[in-house]
C-alpha cells in the first residue's frame, strides 16, 4: 500500500547542514536540491468502475527495541476503527472506509473528508459518537496522498481529490438511497467539499467545518512565495506541522493522538504543502458558487490555523445565499468537533439536519461576529 515514503521522504533542513560544512557541500547542496523535482500524482486512466470492496489494511512496520535483549515494542495502531473496506476508485486506487454505525437503524448518512495530514479515523473519534448518538451513520474514508492510500504524503492534485469526493459521495448514496446524504470536510476536507459540492450530488447537504480558505490570495506575499519557491527547489524539505507554535485544538489528547499515529502526516514535504495551498485556492474560487444543496458553515472564535480573521474577511465578501448558513463558536479552534466545544457542535449539525431552519444561538454568534 505504499505506507512509506520511500525515496520521496522528506528531509530537513538539520539534514542538510552537515552537508554544506564539509568538502564541496555546496555543490553538493546544489545538486541535491536540484535532483529532487515536485511530485504530483494525480489519478491513473480508469480501469474499471469504481465499487466498495473488502480491504485489509496492511500491518504497521515494527518499531525497534530501544534496548539490546529488550523485545520491541508492538506496532503502533493507527487511531479509529479497522476499516474493513475500501472506496476503490476508476484507476484502482483502494481509499480506506470507515464506518460508525449508531445502534437503532440510520435516520441520516455523512460521509467526511478529513484535513491536511490526517486520516479518516482519527478526524473522528472524539465527533462520530456524538453523531451516532442521533441516528446518524458516519463514513469517512483516507483520501488519496493520505492514511493508508498509496503513495502517502504525495500531493495527488485538486482535481483528482475532486474527482474522488464526487465518487465516493455517488457510492455512498447508491449504498442508502432512502435516507439523505450529507457531505462534511474539515479544514482542508472543507475545500474539498467545496469544490465537489458546486456541483449538484445526491446530498441534502454540506457542512464546512473551520473550511481551508487561506489561499495564496490571503496569505502576506513573501509566505506564498517561499512556499512555491521551496516547492520548486527542495520540494522534499520538510516542514514541521508544529511550525509557528501554531495549536489546532484545546484537546491535548487528539494533538497527542495525531502526533503519534503512524498513518498521520507530521512532517509534510513542501510540494505537498503547496498542493494544500492550492485546494484553498480552489475554495476561494467555489466558495461563491457554493453549494448546490444547502450548506453549514461552522467557524471558531480561537482557530489559529485558518485565522479568525481571514475566516471572516472571505464570509464577509460572500455573495448572499439563501441557503448557506454561517455558525460561530467563540470558544471553538480549528478541530472543531475535537475541541471542547464538540457537544454544541454536533448539537447544531444534528438540529440543522433534521431541520436546516432550526434556531440555533451559534448563528447568532455568527451574526454578531460578521458585523
Amino acid at each position: 500500500m505504499g505506507l512509506d515514503h520511500g525515496p520521496a521522504a522528506p528531509y530537513r533542513a538539520g539534514m542538510i547542514l552537515p552537508i554544506v560544512f564539509r568538502g564541496r557541500g555546496l555543490l553538493a547542496l546544489a545538486l541535491l536540491l536540484v535532483g529532487c523535482a515536485p511530485q504530483l500524482r494525480p489519478a491513473g486512466p480508469p480501469v474499471r468502475a469504481p465499487g466498495i470492496e473488502a480491504f485489509a489494511p496492511p500491518p504497521q512496520p515494527p518499531r525497534p527495541s530501544p534496548w539490546a535483549l529488550v523485545p520491541a515494542p508492538p506496532p503502533p495502531v493507527p487511531a479509529g476503527p479497522v476499516p474493513a473496506q475500501a472506496l476503490v476508485m476508476a484507476d484502482g486506487t483502494e481509499l480506506a472506509l470507515r464506518v460508525w454505525s449508531p445502534e437503532r437503524p440510520p435516520t441520516a448518512i455523512l460521509l467526511s473528508l478529513h484535513g491536511f495530514g490526517d486520516h479518516g479515523g482519527n478526524s473522528l473519534v472524539e465527533g462520530a459518537p456524538l453523531l451516532t448518538a442521533a441516528g446518524i451513520q458516519v463514513y469517512a474514508y483516507d483520501q488519496r496522498g493520505f492514511g493508508y492510500s498509496p503513495h502517502r504524503g504525495i500531493w495527488p492534485g485538486v482535481p483528482t481529490l475532486v474527482q474522488d469526493a464526487r465518487a465516493a459521495t455517488l457510492l455512498i448514496a447508491a449504498r442508502h438511497p432512502s435516507l439523505p446524504l450529507y457531505l462534511m470536510g474539515e479544514s482542508m476536507g472543507g475545500a474539498i467539499a467545496m469544490a465537489t459540492a458546486t456541483e449538484a450530488l445526491p446530498i441534502r447537504g454540506v457542512i464546512l467545518a473551520a473550511p481551508a480558505v487561506m489561499g495564496r490570495a490571503q496569505l502576506p506575499a513573501v509566505a506564498g512565495w517561499a512556499v512555491d519557491g521551496l516547492a520548486a527547489l527542495a520540494p522534499a524539505l520538510a516542514m514541521p506541522a508544529t511550525a509557528g507554535g501554531i495549536a489546532a485544538s484545546d484537546n491535548r489528547d487528539a494533538l497527542l493522538r495525531f502526533g503519534r499515529d503512524p498513518l498521520t502526516i507530521r512532517e509534510p514535504r513542501m510540494d505537498l504543502v503547496a498542493g494544500v495551498l492550492d485546494s484553498m485556492d480552489a475554495a476561494l474560487e467555489a466558495f461563491p458558487r457554493c453549494c448546490a444543496a444547502p450548506s453549514l458553515v461552522l467557524t471558531g472564535g480561537n482557530d489559529q490555523v485558518i485565522p479568525t480573521r481571514i475566516a471572516r474577511r472571505v464570509l464577509r465578501a460572500l455573495p448572499p445565499r439563501d441557503n448557506r448558513r454561517v455558525l460561530h463558536y467563540p470558544l471553538g479552534w480549528h478541530l472543531l468537533l475535537r475541541d471542547a466545544v464538540r457537544p454544541e457542535v454536533a448539537r447544531d449539525i444534528i438540529a440543522w439536519i433534521n431541520d436546516p431552519d432550526a434556531p440555533l444561538a451559534s448563528a447568532e454568534a455568527a451574526t454578531e461576529w460578521l458585523r
